[in-house]
């Protein structure tokens, strides 16, 4: 268990373990993106269950960068003051909160308006989302590398801990990154030094802006799991220059949603060898970079989390869906309970983020209403 429960600082951030709360769309926001008080509540749980970092679920930082209805913005300033209430109850439970910054591109589930185009490195069609962008302009490029630059001061502003750059999962920084969406022949695509440029100057921005005492971390992906896409090679030159920058800590995640059952979120995940699926890519890479990795993808176990951190691969180990069923998961353990996490890997949990309530763990609420329901006819 000691693994677990060691501290570590990352840029200054002192985190009393080394589990993160990996960012989650929970459905949860107002119809603006403004931080709602259920949200609050949620991550304060989280806090209160000792997660050592929590992430937000991802914020976007244009309206034309929002991926799904009641998704957390930070693309105005009218977003900070209830952001505020959100670090001030979460550092009250002694917690520490980082805001996940994202821009969408073609994925997005949003009607496309005519001042909000769809944007993408390139006109490529997205079958899931049934969309085509519209490729960006290089002025439109630098817009939205400052959007970031002012989406990361709010979060500063509003007193989180620390921001994170989505690089992963077939969203905008993503889309650049990958040789399948980024058909660009100017110095933003081609090879592989070219397709991180945006990446790079959505970094140096940030970084200009928040200063270089504020943590800045990244989710990368470790591959795209689809055929012709972001590649680990690709994903190593990208760590490794990223840590040449100054990155403070890099999450390691895999997958887009065209790579089905090798996407982020995979499902069924019963046994132990199925647990940490991105850990020999990350192994890969950590040997590479001094920054602190963060590993996600299907830890479900305590067993599974030291094995991890005593790899070698690993800082910090990241889960998502465990949380959704127990905010309370790293403190039971630290008590003693070292039962394997009670999530199961269905999935069920994103179809309920779509609905007016929020995302909530599906199975455990069907075990609630039958206990109910034997004990009323008993």
């Amino acid at each position: 268990m000691t693994e677990l429960f060691q501290e570590i600082a990352i840029d200054g951030m002192e985190l009393k373990n080394r589990s993160v709360r990996s960012a989650t769309w929970m459905g949860m926001a107002e119809r603006d993106g403004r931080c709602s008080t259920r949200l609050i509540q949620r991550m304060e749980a989280l806090a209160r269950g000792e997660v050592g970092l929590i992430i937000t679920g991802f914020s976007y930082i244009m309206p034309n960068g929002q991926a799904l209805a009641r998704q957390l913005g930070i693309h105005d300033d009218a977003m900070v003051p209830n952001l505020s209430r959100l670090t001030k109850r979460v550092h009250a439970a002694h917690g520490k909160i980082a805001m996940q910054i994202v821009h969408a591109g073609v994925q997005t589930v949003m009607r496309e308006k005519k001042d909000q185009p769809v944007w993408g490195p390139s006109p490529v069609h997205n079958k899931l989302f049934g969309k085509t962008p519209r490729a960006m302009t290089q002025r439109e490029i630098k817009e939205t590398v400052q959007a970031f630059a002012r989406a990361a001061d709010r979060v500063k502003r509003a007193g989180f801990d620390a921001v994170q750059l989505h690089g992963a999962h077939g969203y905008l920084i993503s889309q650049f990154l990958s040789p399948l969406t980024n058909k660009r022949t100017d110095n933003y695509g081609g090879p592989v030094e070219n397709r991180a440029r945006f990446l790079f100057e959505v970094y140096r921005a940030v970084r200009k802006t928040v200063g270089k005492d504020f943590p800045v971390l990244i989710k990368l992906n470790t591959k795209d799991f689809v055929r012709g896409g972001f590649h680990e090679r690709d994903a190593l030159f990208v760590a490794k220059r990223l840590d040449d920058m100054g990155i403070d800590a890099i999450e390691l995640s895999g997958g887009t949603p065209a790579a089905g059952a090798l996407g982020p979120a995979r499902p069924k995940i019963r046994k132990a060898d199925e647990e940490a699926y991105f850990l020999p890519l990350a192994k890969k890479i950590k040997k590479h970079v001094s920054a602190p990795i963060i590993l996600v993808g299907g830890i479900r176990s305590l067993t599974g989390v030291n094995y991890v951190l005593k790899s070698g691969a690993a800082d910090l180990v990241s889960m998502a869906r465990p949380f959704i069923r127990e905010p309370n998961l790293i403190k039971r353990w630290r008590k003693g309970d070292g039962r394997k996490a009670a999530c199961i890997s269905c999935n069920q949990c994103f179809g309920a983020a779509r609905g007016p309530e929020g995302v909530y763990c599906v199975v455990e609420r069907r075990a609630r209403t039958r206990r109910k329901s034997k004990g009323k006819v008993q």
